[in-house]
């Protein structure tokens, strides 16, 4: 018998690494996804195909362009962009766009693979997609930005479409770089449609988008918690990061009760030991926001400590960690656990490395993987292109409404395929819940 004849975790992995030996990131994605799929399909007469898996494992298109601009100085510069349609068996492709030095083909290749399977969790017609650039907008002016964002949207535009792909803002990206990205190509096609999300609401875009990763996160680990027979009300709670995604995810964390102990960004963290308070928030939001400063800049405002490192030594009961990839390793999931932390649920895509992760399952803390805990943004950005689509806005808690259905039914699905004995493996019944529509609809449509 063959490797293509037998479905193996081992032998879909070894041709990954055999086509593309360099791609770290999305190898890993593949194996932390597929380590609860294979085994499942192996036993299923309908999905135990090696080849279904070698397309599921492998993007329909790959899109890889030069984006030349000037500085305000008038110097030439030239980054690379990218955009990956990874899956469009059930809808158009549908992911953000990531501005930062670290984008690469591996990283924007994960992301595609893991948008894919999330979009799907989510009950929403939308396929799984991602792009960006290894531009750096950090310390660039807003006309630099924005002649970026138009170079970038000159080659983009032929690719993307309200029925083909829809971009989303990601790191680097948010309302601002949109609207220079929406503007740009509504110049280059003459066209208004909802061909990009996260728009400002003052031309199309959704209420509560800016809040929907974070809250979305915040009412996937509420359920989490009850499931477990726990509560989030007074829980201590540490958060990574300090952007949109960690910002409103300690938002609602402060409106339900608890008490969120640390933010960071790449410099460091700040510990407030009551918990942050809505006007501390506030401030964080504005030093980030609006003067486009470091964390650190905090303890000048408010009674807080700031550390070097992450936060993860600081004792708590939840971890929500909403920064970059594999910013929780061995080590720190070994702290939490050390301090007694009963919850971690990712707020950023693949937060926690696979050592990271079978070290809470070791230990019994339960786990959300992204792909399940943050897809309230995605979520969001569906009912955007709805109500563009309708040339509808609904009002914040219509959106709201149908953001907690969507997250609850994520948890519902988590629960039926991920229930072990008497506790629930979110991983496993993320992965397979995500898989079992996608490769249904390939299959219907002539995959295999």
């Amino acid at each position: 018998m063959g490797e293509r004849d037998n479905l193996t975790i081992d032998n879909l992995m070894k041709l990954l690494k055999e086509r593309d030996p360099h791609q770290e990131e999305f190898h890993q994605a593949v194996q932390e996804v597929m380590q609860w799929v294979v085994p499942f399909a192996a036993d299923s007469s309908r999905y135990n195909s090696f080849t279904l898996f070698e397309k599921l494992t492998e993007p329909e298109r790959i899109i890889q362009f030069r984006v030349p601009w000037l500085t305000d100085k008038g110097e030439e510069r030239c980054n690379r962009g990218f955009r990956i349609q990874f899956n469009s068996a059930i809808g158009p492709y549908k992911g953000g766009l990531r501005f930062h030095p670290t984008v690469n083909l591996s990283i924007l290749k994960f992301l595609g693979f893991e948008q894919t399977f999330k979009n799907s969790l989510t009950g929403l017609p939308l396929g799984g997609g991602k792009g960006g650039s290894d531009f750096n907008p950090r310390g660039r002016s807003e006309a630099e930005i924005m002649r970026f964002c138009q170079s970038f949207m000159n080659e983009l535009f032929r690719h993307i479409g309200p029925d083909t792909d829809i971009p989303a803002g990601d790191a680097g990206v948010g309302t601002r770089e949109i609207g220079f990205l929406f503007g740009h190509y509504k110049r280059l096609t003459a066209q208004f449609n909802g061909v990009i999300t996260g728009k400002s609401p003052a031309f199309g875009g959704s209420l509560l988008r800016p809040e929907a990763t974070g809250f979305g996160l915040l009412y996937f680990t509420k359920h989490m918690m009850k499931q477990a027979g726990k509560e989030v009300d007074d829980a201590r709670i540490l958060i990574s990061g300090s952007g949109n995604v960690a910002q409103y995810a300690c938002m609602k964390a402060i409106e339900t009760g608890a008490k969120v102990l640390t933010m960071s960004d790449s410099d460091g963290y700040i510990f407030v030991k009551d918990g942050l308070s809505r006007e501390q928030l506030n401030t964080v939001m504005d030093i980030k926001n609006n003067r486009r400063g470091r964390i650190r800049e905090c303890t000048e405002e408010f009674e807080c400590d700031f550390h070097e490192g992450t936060p993860w030594e600081v004792e708590a009961d939840i971890a929500l960690p909403c920064a970059t990839q594999n910013e929780i390793d061995k080590k720190a999931a070994k702290s939490l656990i050390g301090n007694d932390v009963v919850c971690v649920a990712e707020g950023a895509n693949m937060p926690c490395t696979s050592d990271a992760v079978a070290a809470f399952h070791d230990a019994g803390v339960l786990f959300a993987p992204g792909k399940a805990s943050n897809a309230g943004g995605v979520s969001v950005s569906g009912l955007e292109m709805t109500q563009n689509a309708q040339r509808l806005s609904w009002d914040k808690e219509t959106v709201d409404q149908e953001l907690h259905d969507i997250m609850d039914r994520i948890h519902d699905e988590c629960v039926e395929y991920g229930r072990e004995d008497k506790h629930v493996n979110y991983e496993k019944g993320a992965a397979i819940a995500g898989f079992i529509k996608v490769a249904d609809a390939m299959l219907a449509q002539g995959a295999v």
